[in-house]
């Protein structure tokens, strides 16, 4: 049985917040059954990672918990974030733009080795 979860955020919009729900909420709950996890926001996704924009978005409008608040509970529950490092460049930002719990910024190559050689690991991607 594998133990670990990558989630990779590569087609989910933060622009539509209902899409941003389910995978902080798979991340936080596979976190809790102890399962290693790491999410790997990419493309779009990777705006997540820089300060200021979870905390604007909501999954359900009207909802008092911000996206942000998702990230900080899975962070909480153990899950790893990471943003790709294009996202960098595509969005004007520096390692000091990034959110608290994001670990680190990550390249393509490390992304697919991890996915490829890693036998242990299992991907969601969203």
């Amino acid at each position: 049985m594998a133990s670990k979860l990558i989630i990779v955020m590569v087609n989910t919009d933060p622009r539509n917040g209902e899409e941003l729900g389910a995978p902080f909420f798979q991340a936080t709950v596979a976190a809790a059954m102890d399962y290693e996890v790491e999410v790997i926001c990419t493309a779009t996704a990777g705006k997540l990672m820089k300060k200021g924009v979870a905390e604007q978005l909501v999954v359900k409008e009207g909802s008092p918990k911000s996206v942000y608040d998702f990230i900080k509970d899975a962070h909480e529950a153990g899950v790893k974030f990471f943003c790709c490092s294009p996202n960098l460049d595509l969005f004007d930002m520096t390692e000091d733009d990034l959110i608290p719990e994001c670990e680190g910024i990550v390249g393509g190559a490390k992304m697919i080795s991890d996915i490829m050689e890693d036998d242990d690991a299992k991907v969601l991607t969203y």
